[in-house]
Order: C-alpha cells, then structure tokens, then sequence
C-alpha cells in the first residue's frame, strides 16, 4: 500500500471510528443533524472521507440520510433493541455455562480485576468508563470460552441496544446492583454452579427489558 492510500485509509477510520463512538456514547443524541461540512471542517479533513464514513455508519444504522432534508443520527429503533438483548442473553446463558465447565485462570484474574475497576467507578462515576468495563467483563467471558467471535457478532448487532444501555447509564449513577450481579456471577462460575449463573446472567441481561420502559418515557424524542 503507499503512502498516499495509508494515509487515506487512516483519516478514513478516524473519521469513522470518532464518529461512532461520538454517537454509540450519546455525544452525538439520537435525532442529531450533522453535515458533512460541519464534520469535515471539525476534522480538517476532505468531505471524502467523512462521505465514506458516513455511508458506513447508515449501512450500521447509525445515521439516517433523508434527500433534500440532511443527514441524521438515528433514533434508537425499540425493536432491534429487544432483538439484539434476546440474541445476547440466550448466546450469554449458554456461554456462562461454559464457563462453570472450564474457565481459564488468566481470564477469571482479568474478570476480578475488572470488578475491582467497577467498584472504583461509584467513586467518581464515569458513565463512558463504567460502559467499557461493562462491555470487557462480558467479552472476556466469551473469551474465556473461546468464543470470542460469537462477541463480535452480538456487538455488531448491538448498536441500538448498547445506545439505550449507555443512556441508563448515564441516567442513574446507582450502579450498585450491577456491579453486585457481575460479582455474583463470577461467584457462580467458581463454584462451577451452571444452574445458578444461568440465573443470575438472565435476570442481568433481563434488566434491559424494564430500564428500557423507564427510557422510552423520559428520554421519548431518543426512541423510535
């Protein structure tokens, strides 16, 4: 590749990497209008680019492009949310149960010390902070299951849901009772009690269900 593509390649993806994160963080609210001169400007890019990336993030369901009108974040669409947490928790049941069976040493250390970063996230919470945890503890359950590419497609269908689980976040700092239900899952593989972690990862993927209602009433102009 020359220089020249390596360059193009790289303004690329930051464009498009900031971006999403930028929206998948609440940055960038659902029902945002952007341009692509306003991005381009704020990147000191060219609008190809930002053209590119913005195409991409359509085709994810990231933004909305409306002809004549512009080009929008997407609302959060309630159906995909509740698609992707059914596909989620009955993969993540099934995975946890794995993990009862055999689970490596490396992974149940990287799992206690992502817990130990959650507790210090109700110290000074930080809601952007407390999501990435969120999201390693459950990787690494996957991957600790050696089904680390099952991760990757849940979280390609997860874009909507992870937007509406960042707005809880964000919403309620008392982020007591989740980090007590990763502990208590990590108790469960241990003791290499499937039954109860099957349990205790369906009422925590469950959560979903009833913090969405709460969403959808206060945060009404997000959802669709």
């Amino acid at each position: 590749m020359s220089a020249l593509n390596k360059q193009a390649y790289s303004t690329r993806d930051l464009v498009y990497d900031t971006l999403k994160q930028q929206i998948l963080s609440l940055e960038l609210p659902p029902g945002t209008a952007i341009s692509e001169k306003e991005i381009s400007l704020g990147f000191q890019v060219s609008r190809t680019p930002v053209r590119e990336s913005f195409v991409r993030l359509a085709q994810e369901g990231l933004l909305e492009v409306y002809p004549q009108r512009g080009t929008y974040v997407s609302l959060i669409h309630v159906d995909l949310v509740e698609e992707a947490r059914f596909m989620r928790e009955h993969l993540e049941r099934a995975v946890i149960r794995l993990a009862c069976a055999h689970f490596p040493a490396e992974q149940m250390s990287a799992l206690e010390q992502n817990l130990t970063l959650q507790q210090q996230c109700l110290k000074e919470p930080d809601d952007r902070r407390m999501f990435q945890l969120d999201e390693e503890f459950h990787s690494t359950l996957f991957a600790g299951c050696n089904k680390s590419k099952t991760w990757t497609v849940i979280e390609q269908m997860s874009v909507h849901l992870n937007r509406s689980r960042m707005l809880r976040l964000s919403s309620d700092h008392h982020w007591d009772h989740l980090i007590e239900q990763h502990r208590s899952m990590v108790q469960a593989i241990q003791q290499q009690d499937a039954d109860q972690a099957e349990r205790l990862a369906q009422e925590h993927l469950h959560l979903t269900v009833t913090d969405l209602s709460m969403l959808r009433d206060t945060y009404a102009s997000y959802f669709q």
